[in-house]
């Protein structure tokens, strides 16, 4: 399986995914779908990150950039040929152990994971907060964010903590970023106040401080109406 096929060998990606891992994944996507065994594959990729990390011998094999190349190649052969895999599936990871590329396969598993979810029509959704978010508030945030899904998506909301936020939440759905978070809003303000020092105009001053408050949201209508939908339930988490 060569990455280095044109594009238009290819089949067209359901989403963008970048770098080697995504050109990889991108390029197992594609063979899989043309061989009609993409859900054989999927079922293979899924097998093999269980395998990374429940059997700790076998990744520290897969992540050692010191083995030669036809040593990884025989033996990554052998070894999924015994899981039962597929041959395109044995055949990718085979190129990849040729290619030197083994070391990158946990990037690769979740590029073709991201393909694979949009490919089902499932928008990833991540909301990290200061502390961790309970029931209902999770159901709010996701009764709010379905409303921005196109007909015969599926939301795969997940919950992560991060405290250095201090509070409100940051939320990344699909390619779209919302930052609405305590910390990001005092990292602002020394910017606000150089600003406001530079003014003459009242007017002026509020128009600056509301533009660059915004910043993240007025650059696209949909960020703005996202920021919208949430802004009373990241109110309750500041």
């Amino acid at each position: 399986m060569s990455t280095t096929a044109r594009a238009g060998q290819l089949v067209k990606a359901p989403v963008d995914v970048y770098g080697i891992e995504g050109r990889y994944a991108h390029a197992i996507y594609s063979a899989a779908t043309k061989n009609k065994k993409l859900d054989a594959v999927d079922k293979d990729m899924k097998k093999v990150e269980q395998l990374l990390e429940q059997d700790k011998k076998f990744a520290a094999f897969v992540l050692d950039p010191t083995l030669k190349k036809t040593q990884k190649k025989d033996a990554i052969e052998s070894a999924m040929k015994k899981q039962g895999l597929t041959d395109l599936s044995v055949n990718a990871l085979s190129a990849m152990a040729e290619n030197g590329r083994l070391p990158k396969l946990p990037a690769i598993l979740r590029s073709f994971q991201t393909l694979m979810g949009a490919h089902r029509g499932e928008v990833t959704c991540t909301v990290t907060t200061a502390k961790p978010l309970d029931k209902k508030t999770m159901e709010e945030l996701s009764a709010a964010l379905s409303g921005f899904l196109k007909k015969g998506q599926s939301l795969q909301l997940e919950a992560k903590v991060d405290a250095e936020i201090l509070g409100g939440m940051v939320v990344t759905i699909g390619d779209k970023y919302v930052d609405m978070s305590t910390a990001s809003k005092i990292k602002i303000l020394p910017t606000l106040e150089d600003m406001n020092e530079r003014c003459t105009n009242t007017t002026t001053k509020h128009t600056s401080i509301y533009n660059i408050g915004e910043m993240d949201f007025i650059n696209s209508r949909t960020i703005a109406d996202i920021s919208e939908a949430i802004v009373d339930i990241n109110v309750k988490l500041l």
